[in-house]
């Protein structure tokens, strides 16, 4: 199998796509996936103390990371691209309209995938963009993970339990 990269893509890449990306790699290490993180709006900074202290209670490492901004290169690198909120998957499709059928959101991923099993993470996405539109639509919110910026730990912590949760059932989606 060569390497699959997965692109997280937040708001910041402050809390939830950080999270989403340290907590994946920790279920699907390298060399088969490779996965990142970036934001919309990401500027390069460290995560915060909270975060980070939290990421290492869920089982992730922060050591290292730094936000950065969601260009097209990463965007055209990545074999799926999750957003956790539609803004998201929406923003990386303007950027490299071509990866389209690669653009998620994350919980859209998981509902698109859900009650079948494919035999590669290729397939995975193949699958979920074959259904993008055959399946009756979800209100936005139920396919989003809502940004806790500006909010109490434990705001960030119930956010980065949703993303575990979440990438908990990504891992069984992607893993072959």
């Amino acid at each position: 199998m060569t390497t699959f990269e997965v692109l997280f893509v937040c708001t910041g890449n402050l809390h939830r796509s950080p999270v989403a990306e340290r907590l994946l790699a920790a279920e699907l290490p390298e060399p088969d996936f490779r996965v990142r993180s970036a934001g919309t709006a990401g500027r390069p900074v460290p995560l915060d103390p909270v975060t980070s202290e939290i990421l290492g209670e869920l089982g992730g490492d922060a050591r290292g990371f730094t936000a950065r901004r969601l260009d097209a290169g990463q965007i055209e690198r990545a074999d799926l691209v999750l957003g956790l909120e539609r803004c998201h998957r929406e923003a990386a499709v303007r950027l490299s309209p071509l990866a389209l059928r690669r653009c998620f959101t994350l919980r859209e991923f998981i509902r698109l995938n859900g009650g079948t099993v494919a035999d590669t993470p290729c397939e995975a996405v193949r699958l979920a963009a074959s259904r993008r539109g055959a399946t009756v639509p979800v209100p936005g919110e139920s396919d989003g993970i809502d940004d806790p910026r500006g909010g109490s730990p434990s705001v960030l912590r119930a956010r980065a339990l949703e993303v575990r949760d979440a990438v908990v059932a990504l891992a069984g989606v992607l893993r072959p």
